[in-house]
């Protein structure tokens, strides 16, 4: 009987598998040092050094730091000639008609409405122009301060004039014969001109931020570069 010498084995899977049969016991393959990632040094979190006049007009924004003390100043003002008309209604409050209680309200709701809107300058202009405020979390944070951006206090303030106009031309309907004819109608044309520059503002601020969406959006969902490398 004539014995056969067995065949290799790596030839019954073909030639094309021969290349991955491994006669015996290798050592593991080592992986190449991976070297930093490219954007480590340019980290947000780690701003870069300015030069000189690029940092005097960057700061150059808290000179708008005493225009904002002011406006708190007047509010204060505000606040006695709140507290001075409340005093008025109080002490006449039965030598007043009707008509004239009406009046003295309206102009306390007038009074309101200009300090809201002085509230709106004071605390959104500076959050927008100057620095951060730092009460994320208070509990009595705004609820219109965490998305407020130029655009949005662009349309509050629109509104907030648009409330102080009506408060006017409210009181000059109800009295009408103080006023002259000619008085009213340019009452109702600045009132109607408020109304025309919200909604154009409102419809710029819509179209800007459908637009360029990535701009008015925070992005702190996305995921780093580092994950999708």
């Amino acid at each position: 009987m004539r014995l056969h010498a067995p065949r290799p084995a790596h030839r019954t899977f073909g030639s094309s598998y021969s290349s991955v049969i491994i006669s015996g016991p290798t050592a593991p393959t080592q992986k190449p040092p991976m070297s930093a990632p490219k954007h480590a040094s340019t980290s947000p979190s780690q701003p870069g050094t300015m030069k000189a006049l690029p940092k005097i007009i960057f700061m150059s924004r808290w000179l708008q730091v005493p225009l904002y003390l002011g406006l708190i100043v007047a509010q204060a003002v505000y606040v006695v000639l709140f507290l001075k008309e409340v005093w008025h209604l109080v002490s006449h409050a039965m030598t007043l008609d009707e008509i004239n209680i009406m009046l003295v309200v309206l102009g306390l709701i007038d009074v309101v409405m200009i300090s809201n809107l002085l509230i709106m300058v004071i605390v959104g202009g500076y959050e927008t122009f100057v620095s951060r405020l730092g009460v994320e979390g208070h509990p009595d944070e705004p609820e219109w301060l965490d998305h407020v951006n130029a655009g949005v206090l662009k349309v509050k303030l629109s509104m907030a004039l648009i409330s102080i106009s009506s408060i006017h031309l409210l009181k000059t309907f109800i009295n009408p014969d103080q006023h002259t004819f000619h008085t009213v109608l340019w009452q109702v044309i600045i009132h109607v001109a408020f109304l025309l520059s919200a909604l154009i503002m409102a419809y710029v601020d819509r179209l800007t931020t459908h637009t360029h969406p990535r701009h008015f959006h925070d992005e702190s969902f996305s995921p780093p570069r580092n994950a999708i490398e």
